[in-house]
């Protein structure tokens, strides 16, 4: 707390009052400067005991436990901060500031959050990294490194920037012009040289060091890649190979983020892919149900990344790197959707649920459900809040628990 601020938190409490004693006190004393706490301290020890010195020292100390108060919610957080590379699954609004269709600045998109306010996120509220950033004591929501309303300050607590559509080969993220991955990792090394500026350089390696990192990320490379006729993947990969090849990409950019500070790093396995609403609706031949072809794709790719996690882990001193394994949460909840309190596992709550994400989710479609809780999907790609808050409690049980 600088100067200015002390002077204004001391004419605020003239209002108010403060600990206990009436406001008018705050009237006939003078406070001390922040810079002469020392001597303050020295000079208030020979104050006579009257009642009015021990009023001062009432309001003296209540003004130092107010000057501390910044410093004692950082003390309280269980890690410096929370660092988040990935994609629509965990992008907080990065999407927002860049030139994509694939965005969801607008309603309903939101409309849960506190306010309503529509972020970026693609979800009717919070994220599950938004929910571990609570629960490790860190702001409540993890905001986007382009939000032009945030600044270092806030990212010295928590950053994200993932973009929607992206994935760990670069020409995922072409499909949609959306921030490659490879960008992702300038924009932490931007961050870094920004947090050193703002802290100091011995600080901000800390914060790096002890940090928490959450990378969820390669859904889009399948869905919107390799099976997709634009890039034409499928003709220069067999599926197996390419998983092999997306692998060594995941691997890149570990390494290159090991290699720039981070040490304890949470990596998302594939959800099951086959069983979003938008693979049910296409999948036509067999009823509408779950794609096996799709998420057997996912069960094997999960497979080879604890294989590499192990593998990195052996390799890179002090690095811990762990699995955070979503598919088989994902999927109990949709073979048994009545444990969860879920009525609906096939649609997303968003217009008729089958296919619309981003522009097709508005706020004008009268089929858009009433309680996103009773669904498993926000849209047809994506999770609802209760989902999300379901996922980061799972994840923080299984995968950082020893972070913390």
């Amino acid at each position: 707390m600088n100067k200015t601020q002390f002077q204004i938190l001391s004419l605020s409490l003239s209002h108010i009052g403060c600990c206990g004693l009436p406001s008018s006190i705050l009237y006939n004393v003078s406070l001390p400067k922040p810079h002469h706490l020392p001597q303050a301290l020295h000079n208030l020890r020979r104050l006579p005991d009257a009642p009015m010195a021990s009023r001062f020292r009432n309001l003296f100390f209540c003004h130092l436990l107010l000057l501390c108060l910044p410093s004692l919610a950082a003390a309280s957080a269980r890690v410096p901060a929370l660092i988040v590379f990935g994609d629509s699954t965990v992008d907080a609004g990065n999407n927002n500031q860049i030139q994509t269709v694939l965005k969801s600045n607008f309603r309903p998109y939101g409309r849960d959050i506190a306010g309503g306010r529509p972020t970026g996120r693609f979800c009717n509220g919070r994220l599950a990294t938004d929910f571990i950033s609570e629960a490790l004591g860190l702001p409540p929501l993890v905001p986007a490194y382009l939000d032009p309303d945030y600044g270092i300050k806030d990212f010295a607590q928590g950053v994200c920037f993932a973009s929607a559509g992206t994935g760990l080969d670069n020409a995922t993220s072409d499909v949609l012009s959306v921030i490659p991955l490879w960008q992702e990792v300038e924009y932490f090394k931007e961050y870094r040289r920004r947090l050193g500026r703002y802290v100091g350089k011995a600080r901000a390696m800390h914060i790096i060091r002890e940090a928490v990192y959450i990378v969820s990320i390669g859904t889009n490379d399948f869905l919107e890649n390799y099976y997709s006729y634009v890039t034409g993947r499928f003709r220069e990969f067999e599926v197996e190979e390419f998983e092999d090849f997306l692998i060594d990409r995941a691997a890149d950019f570990l390494t290159a983020i090991y290699n720039l500070g981070a040490r304890k790093i949470s990596f998302t396995s594939l959800g099951a892919m086959g069983c979003l609403p938008l693979e049910r609706t296409t999948n036509v031949l067999h009823g509408g149900d779950c794609s096996e072809e799709y998420n057997k794709v996912a069960r094997d790719f999960n497979v080879k990344l604890q294989a590499l996690i192990h593998r990195l882990c052996s390799s890179l001193p002090g690095l811990k790197l762990r699995y955070a394994p979503v598919y088989d949460g994902l999927l109990r909840i949709i073979q048994n959707p009545s444990a969860y309190g879920i009525e609906n596992v096939a649609e997303g709550c968003c217009a008729t649920g089958k296919f619309e994400m981003g522009y097709l989710c508005d706020q004008w479609n009268p089929l858009t459900c009433k309680d996103a809780d009773e669904y498993i999907f926000w849209d047809a790609f994506h999770p609802t809040e209760k989902i999300n808050r379901m996922m980061a409690q799972a994840t923080l049980r299984m995968s950082l628990a020893e972070f913390i």
